[in-house]
């Protein structure tokens, strides 16, 4: 191992994590009102319509697909019948289909931010960098699984970077995996990780405010007060529409 392989799959991660971590428990203390999704449907819905879908379903498949393949080793599948050729044609097929979601999506959404000039005013510093870093992520993984799974002979990253990266949760760091995997393999997590560092900072904390307790929450009963026939006057705020 190189000091550089250290550097970059060893105290860059770890870095990340703390910042990652530190960065949103200093943003909800200090900054809760800025805590939103900054939507902007407002000045502008049809784009938003079609983008904004085909985003956020291709991610939350990309998501998935990195979680199995990542942190799901391969003998746990392989006790469950999932064998490689079955992995490697189910992750080719269900990828590509959730990169192109992806992908497209995202453009849609882009484009939409630059031409729409309320929704380019609106659009701030922070997230100019973070569709730079999103875009970069998304971009080198597509071009990964374009060149090594859909063209090239295949690359088996679940012997590289999966146990790299699960070396980094047990604090047993080994950088000597990072060492032989392909560069678009490695541009993709070195723009994961500058992702991940930029997140606290960014639009993408609404991530963790979703509305799960409306699924729960009773319903907001609303009646209307009905008309008396009492000769004692409405109270102050409780007269009916209408009166004078």
């Amino acid at each position: 191992m190189s000091p550089l392989d250290v550097l970059l799959w060893v105290a860059v991660p770890y870095a990340v994590a703390a910042v990652f971590v530190v960065g949103h428990v200093w943003r909800y203390r200090y900054d809760q009102f800025g805590w939103t999704t900054r939507s902007s449907q407002i000045y502008e819905k049809r784009w938003l319509r079609l983008g904004s879908p085909l985003f956020h379903v291709g991610i939350l498949m990309v998501i998935g697909g990195h979680v199995v393949g990542i942190l799901v080793p391969r003998t746990w599948l392989e006790a469950v019948g999932v064998d490689e050729h079955a992995y490697h044609l189910v992750a080719t097929v269900a990828g590509t289909f959730a990169a192109v979601l992806t992908v497209v999506g995202l453009v849609i959404l882009v484009i939409r931010r630059r031409l729409s000039g309320a929704v380019f005013r609106a659009t701030t510093r922070m997230d100019k960098v973070m569709y730079v870093a999103l875009g970069a992520a998304i971009g080198f993984g597509t071009l990964a699984t374009v060149q090594h799974q859909i063209f090239g002979g295949g690359y088996d990253y679940r012997g590289s970077i999966s146990p790299w990266f699960r070396s980094l949760l047990t604090f047993q760091p080994d950088a000597s995996l990072m060492a032989d995997v392909p560069l678009t393999f490695q541009l993709h997590v070195l723009c994961g990780l500058a992702l991940f560092a930029l997140w606290p900072f960014t639009r993408l904390v609404h991530v963790f405010s979703a509305p799960l307790g409306y699924l729960t929450r009773p319903y907001v009963v609303y009646r209307r007060r009905p008309a008396t026939t009492s000769s004692r006057p409405p109270r102050r705020g409780w007269e009916p529409p209408g009166a004078p």
